[in-house]
């Protein structure tokens, strides 16, 4: 397995399979790279964690860094290359580009957290443009995501492939996150009903008009002790928002989605409905 810290030493991986990451691995990125690894294409995973995503109360200095277990289970899932650069390769003093998509930015996390989306969308095209993918796998967990660099890929007709992987969860239903690791052993135990939460509302979509399918997550979320940031329901689409008066349209696709506070750790999940 080769360790790439250059622009120049990447080269030789154009038209991979690409899974970027910050590192701290856990299952659900596991899930992502054996995915790339069923391409026929060498698979290259990006460890970086990236300043532009986080906002001045976040906790950037603090977010794990396990570059030596990290490096571990790329080898042994048969990873052939990992992009491990620093942030003067990424960010050189004279970068000074923004990839900006505020239609699908300002909601969701979007609305608590400004400028991290534009954070996102600048760090994954330059990544893209040094890694050259010819395929790129992203989780569900991190829908709004998701969503904005699939619209990135095709706004600017990059010609990768984005796959999008199903949210990878603990027994009790907890959607894996390196911020998982904060939680003390009490805010371990109350986490999973952010997820509890949202299956209720999703199974309120049946009947219910929007408002209700959003209370009803919202309710049981609220009472189990987590602080709520946000709950809303979105259309997968374009993250445009919904009627709340109005029953959801069986033959469209939305997100069910959350953040919340378990303590001070920010977790986020959501569900598909239809």
């Amino acid at each position: 397995m080769k360790i790439l810290q250059k622009v120049e030493e990447c080269s030789e991986s154009y038209g991979c399979s690409f899974v970027p990451t910050m590192g701290a691995l856990h299952k659900g990125h596991i899930t992502l790279i054996e995915a790339a690894l069923k391409t026929d294409r060498p698979c290259v995973v990006s460890i970086f964690v990236n300043p532009k995503q986080f906002g001045p109360k976040e906790d950037y200095s603090k977010y794990p860094r396990m570059p030596d277990s990290d490096l571990a289970i790329c080898r042994q899932l048969g990873v052939s290359a990992v992009f491990m650069p620093d942030e003067k390769i990424m960010y050189p003093p004279e970068f000074k580009t923004v990839v900006s998509i505020p239609t699908l930015s300002n909601c969701l996390c979007g609305l608590s957290r400004k400028g991290h989306f534009d954070g996102v969308a600048t760090v994954v095209a330059r990544l893209f443009g040094i890694v050259k993918p010819a395929e790129a796998f992203f989780g569900w967990k991190d829908a709004q995501q998701l969503i904005i660099i699939k619209r990135m890929v095709d706004d600017l007709a990059l010609g990768i492939k984005i796959h999008g992987i199903e949210t990878v969860r603990e027994a009790d239903g907890l959607a894996l996150s390196s911020r998982n690791l904060y939680l003390s052993d009490a805010e371990r135990k109350t986490a999973p009903n952010l997820y509890k939460g949202l299956k209720l509302g999703e199974a309120a979509a049946q009947n219910s008009t929007a408002g209700v399918v959003i209370e009803t997550a919202r309710q049981y979320i609220e009472s189990s002790g987590l602080m709520i940031d946000y709950v809303d329901l979105r259309r997968i689409s374009d993250l445009s928002a919904v009627d709340y008066q109005k029953k959801l349209d069986a033959k469209e696709q939305y997100l069910l989605a959350s953040a919340v506070f378990c303590g001070s750790v920010r977790l986020i999940d959501n569900v598909k409905i239809f």
